[in-house]
């Protein structure tokens, strides 16, 4: 976790006016990417890019190849019993970062989606690295580019996510935020149970590009078009 005068920075920058990043804001995903159902969103933010700009200024980028959904009503949520302290981020405007710590180690990070007051997010579970690989490698303590990303708490340790940017703004904010990409046609994105989870386990809403970067292999079916 990190020390209280890092988080106490990271909070206040989350109220700061926004830094661009290098490049318009228009360059990223808008706040109505997000204001639709988990299931809707998560096979969409498949191609595009998250990224991460760093206390230092560094500049982190990896393609997003693996998400997973989840909403109020859904055994497996966080908020499925309700409201509470550690979810209410959840609860709150679509296009902010919901950050958990989980097994009392790891860190994982979703993107909140759906209207306010629905409780629905979209789990990050790989990318594809592009750009801070360096920095990745050392924060992952790896030379494998392979596992620099591939899987949810893999992807928070390399993007040095924790529960500071719980509740950061992904659309006006300085620290972290998703760029359009090339995105992912229909026909590359396979859908099948999510992983991880003890209940739930019948509902198909993991999504992903099949590649090196993906966290698990695991039967699927083509995601079928809109």
């Amino acid at each position: 976790m990190a020390d209280e005068g890092r988080r106490d920075r990271c909070l206040a920058a989350h109220e700061a006016p926004p830094v661009p990043p290098e490049g318009p804001v228009t360059t990223r995903l808008p706040r109505r990417s997000f204001a639709r159902s988990a299931t809707e969103v998560a096979p969409e933010l498949l191609g595009h890019i998250l990224a991460r700009r760093l206390p230092d200024g560094v500049v982190l980028r990896a393609r997003i190849v693996e998400t997973e959904a989840y909403d109020q009503n859904d055994p497996a949520s966080h908020a499925y019993r309700g409201r509470t302290p550690r979810v209410r981020v959840m609860f709150g405007p679509p296009g902010h970062l919901y950050v958990y710590f989980t097994y009392g180690m790891h860190h994982c990070m979703n993107v909140v989606t759906g209207p306010v007051g629905t409780a629905s997010a979209v789990l990050l579970r790989a990318a594809q690295p592009l750009e801070g690989m360096e920095r990745m490698s050392i924060r992952r303590r790896t030379d494998r580019v392979r596992d620099l990303c591939r899987g949810p708490a893999r992807l928070a340790q390399a993007f040095d996510v924790d529960r500071s940017l719980d509740g950061a703004d992904l659309v006006r904010g300085s620290e972290i935020w998703i760029e359009r990409g090339p995105g992912a046609s229909a026909a590359s994105i396979r859908r099948g149970p999510r992983v991880g989870i003890r209940v739930g386990t019948d509902l198909p809403w993991r999504f992903w590009i099949d590649g090196p970067w993906v966290s698990v292999s695991r039967p699927a079916a083509v995601l079928s078009p809109r």
